[in-house]
């Protein structure tokens, strides 16, 4: 398999592992002191751009973030290394309750960066559920056709899965829906078998985040457990701290799609000689 297998969101053609940005842009959900070390790492957007590449050179040319100058730079730079578009799947945030001019002012900066998406951020979608009547709040509704008129395609950003069941209900205009999904139930609001119930009625693709637990899962154990239970529509967004990090994910989710021995050196140490050597 030359290139990594795709799916359709709102008539886009999207691979289905998405680059993450967390651990690029200092969001290490472990300390302020890792976050601190992540953003001292990556102080150029070419730093970002080198591990956007190594998807983007696999096929994987989706790219998810909040949207910001360095990230439309690093995002240009990937694609003049490449020649591929880089889609990208936007989150804003930051926005007051009340205020909608300050969310059309947030699309348009967004649009004006050259995303291809844009989901109101987890901080904006989740306060926003009306869970009893099972549907959006009338505010959440109409930032999504805001989106759609400035032409980008709309979703949510979300941690509660009943934003994806609120969101089919109410027939809200929304193309997939981003949620947490990881072996260890790491930011997840209720169990991994219910979410794959969810996931598995949701009537759009789902973009899961996380998969590794922010660096809680081991990779073979993380994306073992996301691509044996997703549906073929469903899309995984990892992120990686460098360009190596970014080759064996990408190999090892192939691997397990393919359902055959992942091709990744194993990491080595002293007490692992015995099993190492062969008589």
């Amino acid at each position: 398999m030359d290139k990594f297998p795709r799916t359709m969101v709102g008539g886009l053609s999207l691979p289905r592992l998405i680059c993450g940005s967390n651990w690029m842009l200092g969001y290490s959900h472990t300390s302020a002191a890792k976050d601190r070390f992540i953003r001292e790492c990556f102080d150029k957007p070419s730093k970002v751009a080198d591990i956007i590449e190594v998807f983007a050179r696999a096929g994987c040319n989706a790219f998810m973030s909040s949207p910001n100058d360095f990230v439309a730079e690093a995002i240009r730079e990937t694609e003049q290394r490449t020649g591929e578009h880089i889609i990208w799947i936007a989150t804003p945030g930051n926005f007051e309750t009340g205020k909608m001019d300050m969310w059309k002012a947030a699309v348009e900066n967004t649009r004006e960066l050259g995303a291809d998406f844009c989901f109101p951020h987890q901080s904006i979608t989740d306060p926003r559920i009306d869970r009893a009547n099972r549907r959006l709040e009338p505010d959440l509704e109409e930032m999504l056709h805001i989106v759609r008129d400035a032409g980008m395609i709309p979703g949510l950003s979300t941690h509660t899965p009943e934003s994806i069941v609120c969101s089919d209900a109410s027939g809200a205009d929304v193309e997939t829906y981003i949620q947490p999904y990881n072996a260890a139930g790491f930011l997840c609001q209720v169990e991994t078998d219910w979410l794959q119930r969810v996931f598995r009625d949701a009537r759009k693709p789902v973009m899961t985040i996380k998969p590794l637990a922010a660096g809680r899962l081991l990779p073979p154990t993380g994306l073992a457990f996301v691509w044996s239970t997703l549906r073929d529509c469903d899309m995984v967004t990892i992120g990686t701290i460098c360009p190596y990090e970014a080759e064996e994910a990408i190999e090892l989710s192939l691997s397990f799609l393919e359902r055959r021995s992942a091709q990744v050196e194993l990491q080595y140490t002293r007490s692992k000689l015995s099993l190492a050597e062969r008589g």
